[in-house]
């Protein structure tokens, strides 16, 4: 699976972004689906994973309430739909993707695409 991930951008303070990421090469219905965040010389973070099906999600407290992970398996595109952003949200996110959801929780997936920067000013 080849991921890309797009949508970032630079935004104010309690605006809202759409991250988009696309896959390609494998059957991505099969697949779960996870975002991450990671600064410059700092660990990555986990924000949200989806399962194959959309049925079971998974939100970092930092974006619960604020941020929705989806899917359309028909278009092989996870988002991430982040609103009220803040100044801390400012960071590299990056899609993952693998066969187990457990793998995308311990931040272990398979496959990974490059990162889209999100910058948050206040």
């Amino acid at each position: 699976v080849q991921l890309q991930a797009s949508g970032g951008g630079l935004v104010q303070a309690g605006d809202s972004l759409r991250l988009s990421c696309a896959a390609y090469g494998r059957t991505f219905s099969t697949y779960a689906i996870g975002w991450f965040r990671q600064a410059p010389g700092k660990e990555r973070l986990f924000v949200a994973a989806n399962g194959w099906s959309g049925a079971i999600t998974y939100y970092a407290d930092s974006a619960k309430g604020r941020f929705t992970i989806s899917r359309d398996n028909a278009k092989n595109t996870v988002f991430l739909q982040m609103n009220s952003l803040k100044p801390e949200d400012t960071d590299v996110y990056y899609c993952a993707a693998d066969k187990e959801l457990k793998s995308i929780r311990m931040m272990s997936a398979q496959y990974w695409g490059q990162g889209t920067l999100v910058t948050v000013s206040s």
